[in-house]
């Protein structure tokens, strides 16, 4: 078989298992049969960069935009859709609409679950996508290319469909996990949590690194299309067609005869959105016909032929008891509102999310209020507003303590930060927060060690740093007394684990010899969460090589940005940090990683760097690590196969030679940029 053909068939492959596991949650193979194919593509294709192609899986991540992003015209304008908050105005949508095609009949429509996140319209050329655009104001949108790139179930080349130039617009979004574990992690870096998943979604689109946006998880699902030229006669038609060029479409839509269908429609997802694994807000229903689309035509801001039926707010009024503070494993102390328990979207709610105190004055909480609450994208309970916030007789403002309800040291607030903190890495609530992460299922995963467990361990003093969860033997786990966390009466005392703690304490053993990148997320370094310690495992290769790189070298590394690299740094110059990573190395923790370098087959695979000069802020061999990290070669002369000549002060005859030979030259500035883009 040729390079081409290989080349040709692995990418097929490649699209063919993308697609079933990002639209169809149905994967054919195991990631690492997944991961090999991937490898050999980029392997081959750093052989014969003359055969790399726009529509490759392996060019999914973009550079850097140099600003912000520029502005492109749509194919046909994308309208707003009216709204119908009830019943009857739906019913009144379907009354104008049998008048404007004049006819007593009933009109057939297809009904689509509106899914809560960003419009997107993306064009293809001969099946190749060249182009993405946020809706914008309708008829021009934001150039987002880049970051849709990095979406994989949007399918950088359609298996099927015309090849004049399409435009198919779709929704992008955030899964409910994926909105969980955004906001755990701007939690964990004490910064503003997302109102809600829509709201997530576009700013992460509008983000001006696609690597951060490839982290993010965004999905989308396609639902309309524009061909130069052409159109397809019935909207439902254009979903299965979708669907067979290899778009991810939202599957549970209908097409129902008359507005009682559409009804019924609305009123079963009403409740069962609840079910699903992201948001939706209510239903699209659109004429079913293009022919009676036209006649019924638009006006200036909504076309006549659709309408968004929107589900009621998931929203309840309740009394706020208190105002407790809640401390994280990073020290963050957050404010979290004491509610009168109340019903809101199928579950009781008693607590709420306040954010921060600046939140609480912003919005003027005080206890014994009268609040409105929502679920915030009907994940996170949260305080909407104070209801009557005028009326006599209403508490003090709340402020925030100036010292620790768990230990008692003094609370601050770091310029610049939102966030108040406790400094005391001793606090018994930090403790608790960060040995129920290190135990977590996507961390050491301890199956087993719950928050009662832990309480007993740190209130008997046994476990003061995650290190001594090892030095503990089964039979100190199965005497611990732990109290039930329901008791079925008032006389129901404290147990001891007995087996369960025996068992407990084969699963801190079994912890021992996970990947190193979940010990590096289990330490609880700010910023660093689970995709960053898999990028530090796979780049430094162990513990004492991450401990030792400098600032420098971890800027450098992919998918690594400045804060976060001074975020390791300072957390490995803390001495308590580095003596509790030797205690769990001498208590046999794995400290090496098995996940396969990035050497050979990384982004700068199949270029050859030569070094000159003096860096300003990087030494050689702090560029040649950042290098060879991504698969580049350092030489040590200038020739013909020379991809760069990285230049600093003093550069003597190699940058001569390079410019003979028309070898690109790169300050470190441009390096740097190579490095962050790639």
């Amino acid at each position: 078989m040729s390079v081409s053909s290989r080349l040709a068939a692995l990418r097929d492959q490649i699209r063919h298992h993308e697609e079933r596991y990002y639209v169809y949650d149905a994967p054919e193979i195991a990631d690492a049969e997944f991961d090999a194919l991937v490898r050999e593509l980029r392997a081959l294709e750093a052989e014969h960069p003359d055969l790399v192609t726009p529509d490759s899986p392996t060019q999914r991540v973009g550079g850097r935009p140099a600003e912000g992003f520029p502005t492109v015209e749509h194919l046909q304008p994308m309208l707003s859709l009216d709204n119908a908050y009830n019943e009857a105005e739906l019913r009144a949508f379907d009354d104008r609409v049998r008048r404007g095609l004049d006819t007593d009949s009933a009109v057939t429509y297809v009904a689509e679950l509106k899914i809560d996140g960003l419009s997107i319209a993306l064009t293809y050329e001969d099946h190749v996508l060249v182009r993405a655009a946020t809706r914008g104001d309708g008829t021009r949108g934001e150039d987002v290319t880049a970051n849709v790139r990095t979406i994989r179930s949007i399918p950088l080349r359609l298996r099927d469909g015309p090849s004049a130039r399409t435009e198919v617009r779709g929704e992008v979004y955030l899964s409910r996990s994926a909105f969980a574990r955004m906001n755990e992690e701007q939690e964990e870096a004490g910064a503003p949590l997302f109102a809600n998943p829509r709201n997530a979604a576009a700013g992460t689109l509008r983000n001006l690194d696609p690597a951060h946006v490839a982290r993010r998880g965004l999905r989308m699902w396609a639902y309309h299309v524009v061909v130069e030229g052409a159109g397809i006669d019935r909207h439902h038609d254009v979903l299965t067609a979708l669907g067979a060029w290899g778009l991810p479409v939202e599957p549970h839509w209908q097409v129902c005869t008359g507005i009682d269908e559409v009804v019924a429609f609305c009123n079963q997802w009403r409740d069962r959105r609840h079910d699903l694994p992201f948001e939706t807000d209510g239903v699209v229903v659109k004429v079913d016909a293009r022919a009676e689309r036209e006649r019924l035509g638009a006006t200036s801001k909504f076309p006549r032929w659709a309408a968004a039926f929107k589900f009621p707010a998931q929203q309840a009024t309740t009394t706020l008891r208190d105002i407790a503070l809640q401390v994280g494993r990073t020290g963050a102390v957050t404010p979290v509102a004491v509610l009168e328990p109340v019903l809101l979207a199928g579950s009781t709610i008693g607590m709420a999310t306040l954010h921060n105190a600046d939140e609480v004055a912003r919005k003027d909480v005080r206890i014994g209020d009268r609040v409105l609450i929502e679920k915030g994208g009907d994940v996170i309970p949260k305080i909407v507003q104070v209801i009557d916030p005028d009326r006599a007789g209403r508490g003090k403002p709340w402020r925030m303590p100036e010292t620790c309800p768990s230990c008692g040291s003094h609370l601050g607030r770091p310029e610049g930060e939102v966030v108040w903190r406790c400094e005391n890495t001793s606090c018994p609530a930090r403790l608790r927060r960060s040995i129920e992460h290190f135990a977590s299922r996507r961390a050491m995963d301890i199956e087993g060690l719950g928050e009662a467990i832990v309480d007993v361990l740190i209130s008997e003093g046994l476990v003061r740093t995650v290190a001594d969860l090892y030095a503990l033997s089964g039979s100190d786990l199965g005497a611990l007394q732990v109290a039930p966390r329901a008791a079925k009466s008032e006389r129901a005392g404290p147990r001891r684990l007995g087996k369960v703690g025996t068992n407990l304490a084969r699963q801190i053993e079994r912890s021992k010899q996970v990947d190193l990148w979940r010990v590096i997320h289990a330490l609880g370094i700010r910023h660093v969460g689970e995709r960053a310690g898999q990028v530090l495992a796979q780049a430094f290769g162990s513990m004492d090589r991450l401990e030792s790189a400098t600032a420098a070298e971890l800027e450098s590394t992919h998918e690594i940005g400045p804060v976060l690299a001074a975020s390791v740094r300072a957390w490995f110059d803390e001495p308590h940090n580095a003596a509790l990573v030797r205690r769990l190395a001498e208590a046999g923790v794995n400290m090496t990683s098995r996940l396969e370098p990035r050497h050979g087959a990384g982004p700068l695979a199949g270029r050859t760097f030569v070094l000159t000069g003096t860096l300003p802020s990087m030494t050689r061999d702090e560029a040649k690590a950042a290098i060879e990290r991504l698969g580049g070669k350092v030489s040590g002369s200038v020739s013909r196969k020379t991809t760069y000549l990285v230049a600093g002060d003093e550069p003597g005859s190699k940058l001569e030679r390079a410019r003979e030979l028309g070898v690109t030259v790169l300050d470190e500035p441009a390096l740097r940029r190579l490095i962050i883009e790639e």
